[in-house]
């Protein structure tokens, strides 16, 4: 990724406050994560993409030797807070998840909970989870599916936002199976992936969703600023994107959205 892209994507991770989303919405992901990958007391982990923690605090309180690597240094910062808070003890690192500043099978265990998605060039950062990953030690992922919520959200707001770089992938990509395996190659073995939905009552109508996103989600924050200057556009999308939460709700009373993830494991030959 070349500076200007890191800057951009720095710049979008950091604005908003994806933290609090994170910690609000989605807390129980990293701790699904960890457990999922086998993470226990002794083992050494990276979190890749880790953003405020999410996975990385979870497999900390495991008792696991952590390291938490993210592009953007506020999202890091947020972790440290976070995890002095919880009682969890781990390294931060500024680090780029297409080119980690490790050494090769330097971890037991490598995990990333919806953060190397965004990484915009697939298989360069599929490789280097691999790389630093040991053989025989586990990479754990989750990631947004392209038919779950998160995915569809993408592609509401891939009209207004600007054409991805030369060579970029979609992110909700990740999400699917078959684009993991070929990512991953035969350099992993015992691939298994489960889909999931995590369920997020934290709404009470559409429009909340929607203004809470704009306010908190980098991506969605990049895309409003893009279309700033024209109001039949950011009303456009403002209705696209409360009409994505009512056609989603599966309450009775108060808005209730369920995000489907794909859950995926696989052992380093």
């Amino acid at each position: 990724m070349g500076d200007t892209l890191k800057d951009a994507h720095r710049a979008m991770w950091a604005s908003g406050d994806y933290p609090s989303l994170a910690s609000e919405i989605i807390p129980e992901l990293g701790e699904v994560l960890a457990e999922a990958a086998g993470v226990t007391a002794g083992t050494r982990v990276l979190d890749v993409a880790a953003g405020s923690g999410n996975a990385a605090i979870a497999a900390a309180l495991a008792g696991a030797d952590v390291v938490a690597s993210d592009l953007t240094p506020e999202l890091l910062q947020a972790g440290r807070d976070d995890a002095a808070r919880r009682g969890a003890k781990l390294e931060w690192k500024e680090a780029d998840a297409e080119a980690l500043p490790f050494g090769d099978g330097e971890f037991d265990t490598v995990l990333s909970c919806v953060g190397i998605m965004f990484a915009p060039y697939h298989q360069a950062s599929a490789g280097e989870l691999v790389r630093v990953c040991r053989s025989g030690g586990t990479i754990g992922l989750i990631n947004w599916t392209p038919e779950g919520f998160i995915g569809q959200m993408f592609g509401v707001m891939k009209p207004y936002a600007p054409p991805p770089p030369e060579g970029a992938q979609p992110p909700p990509l990740w999400g699917r199976p078959e684009h993991v395996e070929a990512l991953l190659g035969d350099r992993v073995t015992g691939v298994e992936f489960e889909k999931r939905t995590v369920r997020v009552e934290r709404f009470g109508k559409p429009e909340e969703f929607r203004d809470y996103f704009k306010s908190r989600y980098g991506p969605t924050i990049a895309v409003y600023r893009r279309i700033a200057g024209d109001p039949e556009k950011v009303a456009a999308l403002d209705a696209a994107l409360a009409d994505l939460a009512r056609d989603q709700d599966v309450g009775t009373s108060g808005l209730v959205l369920e995000w489907e993830y794909l859950l995926a494991t696989a052992r380093k030959r």
